[in-house]
Order: C-alpha cells, then structure tokens, then sequence
C-alpha cells in the first residue's frame, strides 16, 4: 500500500545494530510495526515509541522514530504522560508479558480503564527472557523454570481477560512468525481511538523455544488458529469446515454440514458487540477443545482519556476568571501589611519575613 508521504520500511529502520538472540520473535513483530507504519500516511517526526525493561523493550533503539526506554513497568505511565502532553503524536508502547503484568500491573489496567490513545503491543512469550529464564505472571501452571523446579503452582494471567475486566475497548491476538497478519492487526490497532492491546505470542528461542508450537506452526495453523474477521462467521479448518455456534451461552465448536448444519447456523463475529460475554469467551478459548481466536476480538467505541482532557483544558481556558500567577494571588481574600514607620502599604506577597531576636 502507497501512502501519499511515500514512506517505506527502510524509514523506520534505525543505523543501530538489532542484538537480540538469532531466530528471536522480535524481528518479526518490529518488522510488521515498520511496515505498518510507513503506510500509515503519518508524518514520520509524530512517532513516538516507549518501552519498559525486558527485550523487548529494546525496541526503540532499533525505530527510526522519537523514543523513550524507561523503567521496569512503567512503559504505559510515561506514555500516558507523553500522549496526554502531545496528543498528536502517534505512540506506541512495547512491553512484555513481565514488565507489563507483573511489576507494571497496577499501570496496565489504570491505562486500560482511561482509555488512553495509545497503541500498545504486549510480547507474551510467558517467561522472563532477559533476566535468563523465570516464571512471569503468564505461565501457565505447572510448567517448570528456573524459580519453578518443581512445577510453577500459581494460576496465570490471560492478557485479553484482564483487558476485558479493567474495561478495554480493543483487544486483538496475533503470532509473531505471521507478519501479514500482524500488519493488518497492528493497522487496526493504529485506527482505534482509545486504548488498543495487542497480544502477540512471541517465541523466546533460548528460554521457552517452541512455547506456541502448537499455535503458530503454519502445518496446523488453519485447524488450531481461528482468523475472526468483523462481520464474518466464524469459520476454520483445514477447508473451512468448522465453525463456532452458541449453544446456551457457550460457544461450541461444529462441523459444516453434519447433523444438519449449514453455513447459516455459524455465529457472525461482531467485535463491536458492547457485552463482554463472546468476547470473553473467544479470549479463553484453548486447545485441544478449540483453536486459539486470532485477529481483532474487540474494537468498541468509548470516551478516549486524552481527547477529553484536551477538550477540558480548553473549556476551562476559555472560561477562566484567573489568568496568570499575580491575577491568581491577587484574587479571593487578600491582604496587605503597612511596613514600618511606614504609609506605604505593602502587598503580603511582596513583603520580606522579619528577623526574629530572641
């Protein structure tokens, strides 16, 4: 796709040199980000891209953009100030399923629940990669690490649920080795206003290979990933014979054409649905019982935090009876003290603190 500025990859390239582990899935997703947006038709110098620790967040060093690497957990909170100061600039926030769920937890949802304007891309690979291999809040249970040799005995996080419950208005689901698809979630992501997550499950090669081999290998990809279009029914398979149906409340996996289902009877993905219910439940869906929801499961509209603000500031602004500091000190009860052997009053403001002998 050409865009009017003419922008390719290579503009959002930066001179340094990529150091992460060969094979990583990084490469993969901050390729489709560059692509993504150099067809964006955004000016090149409205970029910003902020990141916590993790490596991941080594992302900046690699963007041809403006860039900030901040502090463990605290990516979404220096984006939120970034984006509420200068809400013209187009931010992305990259942090991984560590810096963003454990330590960054209690920004993560308060971003989330404002709605800030921000395009965020959390890396899940569910381990700690940089700091060599512990569990993160999103491993799953049992699963054995370095801090978990005997088998991690805590429940984990679903990134898409604890989205849905702070009261997200985007959520999506992507695989780091399938750079189209990423491309056309991440352009969605862009087009939102609000908060738009994007759960990407990335590979670590060295600490957790193969942790979504199940999902991402391209030989099962069509039986294990359902692709959710908006306004399309929800259909997979190898030749498309499967599909989701509600069945008192629940979805329910069916094959095309036995016992007597047709095309018809497959649910219709509508991700601007306002009730959480099919969302949530697409978001928990796992194997072997169901494929893994892919692409956009959420995308509704609500007040954006940082449009709001700009709109307040403005009002009152223009309504203001108090316009500078010495307007300000100079309104309400004020009083003024006559300096000694003096008749000349003096505003308290102004007046020097007298020395006190004792």
């Amino acid at each position: 796709m050409m865009t009017d500025l003419a922008y390719t990859i290579k503009d959002f390239k930066s001179e340094n040199e990529v150091r992460w582990c060969p094979g990583c899935g990084d490469y993969a997703i901050m390729n489709a980000v560059q692509k993504t947006m150099a067809d964006m038709n955004v000016p090149h110098e409205k970029f910003a891209v902020i990141s916590g620790i993790g490596c991941s967040s080594r992302f900046p060093y690699y963007m041809s953009t403006f860039g900030f690497h901040s502090i463990h957990g605290r990516a979404t909170a220096i984006a939120s100030g970034v984006k509420s100061a200068n809400p013209d600039l187009n931010v992305w926030v990259i942090t991984g399923d560590g810096d963003s769920m454990a330590i960054g937890g209690n920004h993560f949802i308060h971003l989330v629940r404002r709605n800030i304007d921000l395009n965020v891309i959390l890396f899940n690979n569910k381990i700690y990669g940089l700091t060599k291999g512990q569990y993160s809040p999103t491993t799953d249970r049992g699963f054995v690490t370095k801090t978990s040799p005997f088998g991690t005995i805590e429940d984990s996080f679903i990134p898409g649920q604890l989205v849905l419950g702070s009261g997200g208005t985007f959520f999506a689901r992507a695989v780091d080795s399938n750079v189209k698809h990423n491309q056309q979630v991440f352009a969605e992501a862009a087009r939102h206003k609000g908060t738009s997550m994007v759960e990407v499950l990335q590979n670590c090669v060295i600490f957790n290979d193969g942790i979504h081999e199940q999902i991402a290998d391209p030989k099962h990809r069509a039986e294990r990933q359902l692709f959710l279009e908006h306004g399309q029914p929800m259909i997979f398979g190898q030749e498309n014979e499967k599909g989701l149906v509600l069945e008192n409340g629940r979805l329910k996996v069916v094959t095309i054409g036995e016992n007597g289902v047709t095309e018809a009877d497959i649910l219709v993905h509508d991700a601007t649905e306002t009730d959480l219910s099919i969302h949530m439940q697409l978001i928990r869906m796992t194997l072997p019982d169901f494929p893994i929801a892919m692409g956009v499961i959420r995308s509704v509209e609500a007040p954006v935090y940082d449009q709001e603000l700009k709109k307040q500031i403005e009002t009152v602004s223009a309504n203001r009876k108090v316009n500078n500091m010495d307007e300000l000190l100079r309104s309400g009860n004020t009083w003024e003290v006559n300096e000694p052997n003096s008749s000349e009053p003096v505003p308290f403001f102004q007046k020097k603190c007298p020395i006190v002998k004792v």
